[in-house]
């Protein structure tokens, strides 16, 4: 009852020449399948009239189970977002890595990258005004100098000559927060620089790497590179409990053997969900339209009655018959199956909660395995020790 939104509309775009129509349109059936779990009903096509091809997924708003709204806010895009992009790592493909930055247009990338763009302009003339600046009242003054006008609320806001809008100075970046710049008059802000990753990555090939035969400087950071890695990669092993190769080996058919069948049971599961949202659709449908059904057979003229209704009528009809095709005699009860839902529901979370961690010790237990190769120089796949 509550607004207008009738639908929701996803793009999910794929970098140009990396996947086929036909890859695209199966990870964008995967995703809304996944993310709507059967309860919402949702269109997919999948374009191929750009550079790129894209998928656009527009499902209906109301959660035809409980008829409720969707809601749609940072935290649901969010999960969009990591569920598809986990889909399309599962696949191969390239995803977007999110920095500090907020996205930013075409046209305004473009102009920063040309340093063109009035944010590019007052990030310079900020840097040039805060080494002048005696306090912060004093760089507004500078700012001014330069043409700059200065509007000051809960966020300092700055507009050029000829600028349409104001630009806060918040959406600079963390160096450029009024804090920020009151700091670094003082010569008290330190930038907060991203914290070294400590997990353990793929080991360099230095034999086939173009890179390491072009550049000297790469092959230096490589070696260092692999030498971390080596290092990561023991100390695992021993933290495991891992003497050997074959104890390896052994280690990852059991992590994949695991990965494996909890996919296989989320499969079920979900499948089940999405059975049950279309029973639970059709039973409330016939308990809901079924008086209207008991006027339609007490009418003395049904012919008219059923022009007036035949909308409703052809509904009522077409669950009655899904009903009936499954089975029932009867609707089922109604209560027992949105109960039977819900704890079927609980039960893929908890499968999904395994499917991951086994995916994550699968894909951690890989990198190890290959490094070791690496630094074996073993085949897969073949029976060769070689000591250390």
């Amino acid at each position: 009852q509550k607004g207008n939104n009738l639908a929701h509309h996803l793009i999910q775009s794929f970098a140009p020449g990396e996947t086929t129509p036909e890859q695209a349109h199966k990870i964008g059936r995967q995703l809304a399948d996944e993310v709507l779990q059967g309860k919402y009903p949702y269109v997919l096509t999948t374009h191929i009239d750009k550079g790129h091809v894209h998928n656009h997924i527009i499902f209906c708003a109301v959660d035809m189970v409980n008829q409720r709204k969707y809601v749609s806010n940072r935290q649901s895009y969010a999960y969009i977002r990591r569920t598809s992009d986990r889909l399309c790592k599962e696949h191969g493909l390239s995803v977007v890595m999110p920095g500090q930055d907020r996205g930013k247009s075409y046209a305004e990338w473009d102009a920063h990258r040309k340093g063109t763009s009035w944010k590019a302009k007052l990030k310079a003339a900020i840097d040039a005004a805060i080494p002048q600046a005696k306090d912060f009242d004093d760089f507004l003054r500078l700012l001014q100098e330069q043409g700059y006008e200065v509007k000051r609320g809960k966020y300092v806001s700055f507009r050029a000559p000829g600028q349409e809008r104001f630009t806060r100075c918040k959406t600079l970046g963390e160096a450029y927060t009024e804090e920020a710049i009151t700091e670094r008059i003082k010569g008290l802000f330190v930038e907060r620089k991203p914290k070294e990753n400590r997990k353990i990555s793929l080991r360099i090939d230095l034999e086939n790497s173009i890179k390491v035969q072009q550049f000297a400087g790469y092959e230096k950071w490589a070696k260092l590179h692999n030498l971390k890695q080596a290092a990561r990669t023991l100390n695992f092993l021993t933290e495991h409990e891992i003497e050997s190769y074959p104890d390896l080996e052994s280690r990852v058919a059991e992590i994949t053997a695991a990965s494996t069948e909890a996919a296989a049971a989320l499969k079920v599961a979900e499948r089940r969900l999405a059975e049950m949202a279309v029973l639970i659709k059709d039973v409330t449908t016939c308990k809901e339209l079924h008086p209207l059904l008991q006027e339609y057979q007490r009418a003395a003229d049904k012919k008219q009655f059923r022009r007036k209704h035949e909308g409703t009528l052809i509904l009522y009809e077409a669950a009655a018959k899904a009903l009936k095709e499954q089975g029932f005699q009867k609707p089922p009860d109604l209560y027992a199956l949105k109960t039977e839902y819900k704890q079927l529901a609980e039960q893929k979370d908890q499968l999904q909660r395994q499917y991951a961690e086994a995916k994550r010790q699968m894909q951690e237990y890989g990198i190890i395995k290959q490094n070791v190769d690496g630094i074996l120089r073993t085949t897969p796949g073949k029976e060769q020790v070689q000591e250390r």
